[in-house]
């Protein structure tokens, strides 16, 4: 053992001097192979512990890095979806412009039968953008009879007829006038009143006719129980209504005045007389239409019609468009193109569609189906947001910092979320509903564009906030590697150093060995 072998006073300072210088060249070489100055606590404990904890805020924050790109590539996703779905969009409100310049509807022109056509038949206009059947009585300024015009006044109880109530004024003897009102409440019931007193009601033997009789005798009855009855009797004969003061006046053979009646609302009128046809019947009629004009005017008329048939005169025959992408059944009129009133399945006559507007209808739903789709393929890392899915990312290693991104309605983005149906037949029949629909396509635009705003400012908060983690990031790893790192230039200097006094100590110790071996000159 060395503590065992004496050695000299030189000897040994040169031996603890080669020892040291051994050591530190050892420390020395451990900072050139690790590259740091402080490898363990043992180093340098402030340094190490105050690197550790840097080093490990770095770590952390590197992982929230991965979590901030995953994020950035989920808004990335939704903004793809969005910008597909924009584009989608814009082609269904160009599907629609399309569809409301279009105005190829087609028409058909009839001739009208005026030798066969009854007072009583009807032209029906079904299909198409028609709400069930909407028929068009000919006997009521819709259609066409024959014949020459009635020369009477309609009292039978028909909310389509123009004459269900007649006025007129009475006196005689140069009096005072009464007013007088006829009105059928129902087909056999005739209702009169007096200065506008209480109706007395008159029953008639047929709900098709009114006799002459039957109007003398409800007039009668009417004039009778009036609270000041008039003085004047109604009587029928010779094919005429005549009207006698009850008190004759010798000087004047009409001494009976009646007033307040058009010819217009009795094609006769001979004093105080009203015409009757040949018949002495006071017979069912309306406005008689035997134009084509006529018939043109009354099929526009028609509220019911309006904005879904269009009539007009196309040179003599009644032209009827069909407003509407479906065949329009006109029944009542055959497909060789005649008007004659009747019903079954020759005398029914098909106005075709629109059918550019047809086919947009389709094309319009297919565009919408595949909007849908867009936003169901929209997502990333299985998070969607255009389905309504939240994304949270976090900033800080200690989870105070984050931010939670979604989309701005609930639902997330889709065709109902739009506010964009299916397109129907009817939608694309009038332009008052495409101009609808358009002012909705609109509004979804809009609505794109402003989550499509919301998506940006989002993800220039993630980026930012991306390049702020990994300048932190470095300046942590900085301040750590600043605390522990060797100076690799001042290293190998100490190196080479140290190289040299282990020499010169390996020299200085053979030296004092040398001195040692002097006694052996002696032997």
């Amino acid at each position: 053992m060395a503590s065992n072998i004496t050695l000299s006073a030189g000897v040994r300072q040169n031996l603890l001097a080669l020892q040291n210088t051994a050591a530190l060249l050892s420390t020395t070489q451990n900072r050139l192979a690790t590259g740091k100055k402080v490898n363990s606590a043992l180093d340098n404990p402030t340094n190490f512990f105050t690197s550790s904890a840097l080093s490990s805020r770095a770590s952390d924050l590197s992982k929230l890095l991965d979590s901030m790109a995953n994020g950035i590539n989920t808004v990335k996703a939704a903004d793809n979806g969005l910008t597909a779905i924009t584009t989608a969009v814009e082609s269904l409100k160009a599907t629609v412009t399309q569809a409301r310049q279009d105005a190829s509807f087609k028409a058909s022109a009839f001739s009208v039968a005026l030798t066969s056509v009854a007072a009583t038949d009807v032209v029906t206009f079904s299909g198409g953008a028609v709400t069930g059947s909407v028929n068009v009585d000919v006997a009521n300024s819709q259609g066409v009879r024959t014949g020459a015009a009635y020369t009477a006044l309609d009292f039978n109880d028909n909310a389509n007829n123009a004459f269900e109530t007649l006025s007129f004024s009475i006196a005689a003897n140069g009096g005072t006038a009464r007013a007088i009102t006829v009105t059928a409440t129902n087909d056999t019931t005739l209702s009169v009143t007096v200065d506008g007193g209480p109706a007395t009601t008159f029953a008639t033997a047929d709900s098709d006719a009114v006799t002459g009789a039957e109007l003398a005798g409800a007039l009668n009855a009417a004039f009778d129980a009036a609270a000041t009855p008039v003085a004047i009797t109604a009587a029928f004969g010779g094919g005429a209504l005549s009207f006698t003061a009850d008190t004759a006046v010798s000087n004047s053979n009409a001494n009976v005045t009646v007033t307040g009646i058009g010819t217009t609302d009795a094609a006769v009128l001979l004093t105080a007389s009203f015409g009757f046809n040949a018949g002495g019947t006071l017979t069912k009629t309306g406005a008689v239409a035997q134009t084509v004009d006529e018939i043109v005017a009354g099929i526009n008329a028609n509220t019911s019609l309006t904005g879904k048939v269009k009539a007009t005169n196309d040179n003599g025959k009644v032209s009827i468009q069909n407003l509407s992408t479906e065949d329009l059944s006109v029944v009542g009129a055959t497909s060789g193109g005649v008007i004659n009133g009747d019903t079954g399945a020759a005398n029914t006559a098909t106005v075709g569609g629109n059918t550019v507007r047809k086919n947009l209808i389709t094309q319009f739903n297919d565009l919408r189906s595949q909007l849908d789709k867009l936003a169901d393929d929209s997502s990333f890392n299985g998070v969607n947001l255009l389905k309504g899915d939240t994304l949270k990312l976090v900033f800080n290693e200690i989870n105070t910092s984050s931010i939670s991104i979604v989309s701005q309605n609930a639902n997330g983005i889709n065709s109902s979320v739009l506010g964009i149906g299916a397109a129907t037949a009817t939608e694309f029949s009038t332009n008052t509903s495409l101009d609808t629909r358009l002012d909705a396509l609109s509004n979804a635009l809009t609505q794109l564009r402003s989550q499509a705003s919301a998506f940006g400012s989002n993800l220039s908060i993630v980026q930012n906030r991306q390049e702020f983690t990994k300048a932190m990031i470095n300046t942590l790893q900085t301040g750590s590697d600043t605390l522990v790192l060797a100076d690799g230039n001042e290293e190998a200097a100490n190196l080479l150093a140290l190289q040299t006094r282990q020499q010169l100590s390996t020299t200085a110790l053979s030296l004092a060995s040398q001195a040692d071996q002097g006694v052996l000159r002696l032997f």
